[in-house]
């Protein structure tokens, strides 16, 4: 329930901010900085946050869990999404920036409508126009879409597609909705898809309404530019101006969790003691640890002790 409140708002408050800007299909830079205000660093040529490849690599290596956590803290706990069908399962996570589109079942009116402006802004008038979101993609994107769950007559993608999409992004794609030729699909090298559902049928009565627009994705609430973490648990989405925060204090949490399973391990404090707060004593040996930590830390000594500096430990 707390997620469908949001998205309404969230909806309202779109609304609100296309409402002051001519028809447009995919939104202007300015429409998605208005939507992405706490994000002050670089963008794309299309207005999205450009989150670092340094980072979204890093976030690979992190559980969901641990993302989860820090987003929950940090107010945002309507971010994962669960239940996927997911094309090869056992394959690296994927991480991106996300472009978004948003699908509706067909209007001809509406639909005549979205045609027109497309050409106006450009778009390819060949085809449908469910092509439009992937010819926007850029190295590092990932297609996220809302197919509003629709499985039969409802698949955004083929194999054909699919190519076109790795050609651009060199990433994979994200539908809250439905895919066909799996087959074809999987033999993409380097391709992966997170969807609810495949079907042998062609996509109908069906339409894309917007590109780069809030969407839903079940439980969670997307913004282009949103960073996102999938793998074969789950997929959850990060806000561009967290993304740093997420992963330097999951990095932290995952190493303060080596540093008590060693210590547990050599019987040098209880386990109450390492699963409760920390004394000072454990802070510093904590701290001495890390000084002289064996292996190559996952961040830079200076993003180390900025971190430290702002905690008790």
């Amino acid at each position: 329930m707390r997620s469908l409140v949001t998205f309404l708002i969230l909806v309202m408050f779109s609304i609100s901010l296309r409402a002051q800007q001519p028809l447009r299909v995919g939104s202007s830079p300015e429409y998605i900085k208005a939507l992405t205000p706490l994000w002050k660093g670089e963008r794309s040529a299309d207005g999205r946050p450009k989150v670092s490849d340094n980072m979204l690599e890093r976030l690979k290596k992190i559980s969901l869990e641990e993302v989860w956590s820090v987003l929950r803290n940090h107010g945002y706990q309507n971010q994962y999404e669960g239940d996927w069908h997911v094309v090869h399962p056992d394959s690296e996570a994927m991480t991106g920036r996300v472009v978004t589109a948003q699908y509706t079942p067909l209007r001809p009116d509406f639909a005549a409508v979205v045609k027109e402006e497309g050409k106006a802004e450009g778009r390819n008038q060949s085809g449908g126009t469910n092509s439009w979101p992937i010819d926007v993609l850029t190295e590092g994107d990932v297609y996220v879409a809302d197919g509003y769950l629709k499985m039969a007559e409802g698949t955004l993608i083929g194999d054909n597609l699919g190519n076109a999409i790795y050609s651009r992004s060199h990433r994979g794609v994200i539908f809250y909705g439905s895919v066909r030729d799996e087959a074809g699909i999987s033999e993409i090298k380097g391709f992966n898809a997170w969807v609810k559902g495949v079907d042998p049928s062609y996509i109908k009565e069906m339409m894309l309404s917007a590109i780069n627009t809030p969407i839903r994705v079940g439980r969670a609430i997307v913004l282009p530019g949103d960073a996102v973490l999938a793998n074969k648990y789950g997929v959850i989405f990060v806000p561009a101006h967290l993304l740093d925060t997420v992963v330097i204090t999951s990095e932290i949490t995952e190493l303060r969790d080596e540093f008590g399973h060693q210590r547990l391990r050599e019987k040098k404090y209880l386990a109450g003691q390492i699963d409760s707060e920390w004394s000072e004593e454990i802070r510093k040996d904590f701290l001495d640890w890390l000084s002289h930590y064996p292996g190559k830390l996952p961040m830079s000594k200076k993003e180390l002790d900025e971190y430290l500096k702002a905690r008790n430990y």
